[in-house]
């Protein structure tokens, strides 16, 4: 998936199904698949790992994951928060957890003028969507 004539096919493919809206709605949003990997001590299960790069100013939409969600930090500085939750904005270095049950209802570029990217291991259902709009 590093060539670049694949990043240009699967990205919009993905970010289709990440979204679940056509890729053009998230053009502040990009989506880099890193690997998947059945769980064979879990049944059923699989990890899905990717990073996630917001533009300045780029934002996710309300949504909620239907699995584990690690978030590391690796360059700039976003806010997150789940329904019930309080925003935090974190730091390169810094985590965060999303449950299965969760609504992920901020999750968006701090700052307006320079870029940030976030490192994602998703822990789910073998085959589920990564992401389920929530209205």
């Amino acid at each position: 998936m590093s060539s670049p004539f694949k990043s240009r096919i699967l990205m919009p493919l993905l970010c289709g199904v990440f979204f679940a809206q056509p890729a053009l709605a998230a053009q502040d949003v990009v989506v880099t698949p890193l690997m998947t990997q059945s769980l064979p001590d879990y049944p059923g299960k699989e990890a899905l790992m990717m990073t996630v790069e917001y533009a300045p100013g780029g934002a996710d939409p309300v949504h909620r994951h239907d699995a584990h969600g690690f978030i590391y930090v690796l360059e700039g500085s976003v806010v997150m928060q789940v329904k019930g939750g309080k925003e935090v904005t974190l730091k390169p270095g810094q985590t965060f957890y999303e449950g299965p049950d969760d609504v992920h209802v901020v999750g968006r570029n701090a700052s307006k003028t320079k870029p940030a990217k976030f490192l994602v291991l998703l822990l789910k259902e073998k085959g589920a969507p990564a992401l389920i709009p929530v209205k």
